[in-house]
């Protein structure tokens, strides 16, 4: 069923000192380089938080495309008695048919949206802590909060807009967990490897046959020229939108691509299967240091893509991060069968929609609806079908 909650809207001074909320002064930052300092104070092991939501991915995000989605900066940041950040909300705000609505930065590239929340205040957080929020949002002009694919916990702890109304998102995200100082065939089964090294020896007859891991800004800048290429190829033979190609999206991969964040990795980490000829395979994705979750990916158009490389890569890079003894692994939202294949788990993923005003509960009702008809479409292969030949034929 449909879950679009409805907030009474009250003046943000009745919440201050009450005593029910820790929350005693929220700040709404509208430039994303005037929230860089205390975004990136957040960025410490002392908040939870997922590596879609780090400063260096979603500020190029903001640079790059979100003027062109028309979408302005509404970072909220809840403080405690002491001034110290209890929770930042990356929000931005922009008007859809008639309303003003909230949503987490990031547009469709995040696999997964979360605040970033002190690690000692999220498993306490209240009601009267969320409504401070909320008013504050209220007072500020929005009229809906549409916060989507936000994962039910993160590093083993609730996540904290699950008190909000929440319905599931219309995928889960299929999840791998390791099983830390195990061998391989634990994560990946033996039979399964048998048939990847069977892929894997015809791809090595290839001259410079090699599986890397993007270091530095020349092999990255090099990796991507060849990915923007190949991509919308690929997306065309599937008969699908080139997200690549709307305006600024190119820039915005760029950047993050290159951005260092504080523990040295990249806002997003290329890992790619090439020879001397071409490049087969490309893999991209957020590196959470436990944890890693893919963005985007493309292979080859050549005779080698029956081979399978795109599927060897991901191999590849589930031993990588196996190695490197983390805890899990994901391919991004959705139930294509090749994730299937790799991740047997599901990581439960959920939406809230919440009205702050009269004309926010009709937003919020229409955008709680049209998620539950999609989680349904998604669930019932015969609709799910007929999905797939109504969205090919309207691409010819």
């Amino acid at each position: 069923m449909t879950q679009a909650a409805i907030f009474e809207s009250r003046s943000a001074q009745s919440y201050a000192g009450s005593g029910v909320s820790r929350v005693v002064h929220i700040d709404v930052i509208r430039h994303i380089a005037r929230a860089e300092s205390v975004w990136r104070a957040c960025e410490t092991d002392d908040y939870l938080f997922t590596p879609f939501q780090r400063f260096d991915l979603l500020g190029a995000w903001q640079r790059h495309v979100g003027p062109h989605e028309g979408c302005t900066p509404f970072i909220v940041v809840a403080k405690d008695r002491d001034g110290e950040p209890l929770v930042l909300l990356p929000l931005g705000v922009r008007r859809e048919n008639g309303a003003n609505v909230a949503r987490f930065l990031g547009g469709k590239h995040p696999s997964f949206n979360m605040g970033l929340w002190r690690r000692d205040y999220a498993g306490s957080v209240t009601k009267a802590d969320l409504d401070a929020l909320f008013c504050v949002a209220a007072a500020n002009g929005v009229d809906v909060l549409a916060l989507t694919q936000q994962p039910g916990q993160w590093q083993g702890i609730a996540n904290p807009l699950l008190i909000c109304s929440a319905q599931p998102s219309p995928n889960a995200c299929p999840l791998l967990r390791y099983k830390r100082g195990g061998k391989p065939e634990d994560n990946i089964s033996t039979g399964f490897r048998r048939r990847l090294r069977g892929k894997e020896r015809k791809l090595q007859t290839l001259p410079g046959y090699r599986y890397r891991m993007a270091v530095s800004d020349e092999e990255i800048s090099r990796l991507l020229d060849l990915f923007f290429k190949i991509k919308p190829l690929r997306m065309a033979a599937q008969n699908l939108p080139n997200v690549f190609a709307e305006p600024g999206v190119k820039d915005f991969v760029r950047a993050a691509c290159l951005a260092k964040t504080g523990s040295g990795n990249r806002a997003i980490t290329i890992h790619a299967l090439e020879c001397d000829e071409e490049i087969l395979a490309i893999f991209a994705g957020v590196d959470g240091g436990d944890r890693f979750s893919m963005m985007f990916n493309t292979y080859t158009m050549s005779e080698n893509a029956k081979n399978s490389p795109g599927v060897v890569l991901v191999r590849d890079i589930i031993d990588h991060y196996a190695a490197a003894n983390y805890a899990a692994f994901d391919l991004g939202i959705g139930s294509d069968d090749y994730k299937r294949q790799f991740c047997k788990d599901d990581e439960p993923i959920f939406d809230s929609f919440i009205a702050l005003s009269a004309r926010g509960k009709f937003a919020a009702l229409g955008m709680s609806s049209l998620t539950h008809a999609k989680r349904m479409v998604k669930q019932n292969p015969a609709l799910m079908q007929m999905a797939q030949r109504l969205r090919g034929a309207l691409q010819h």
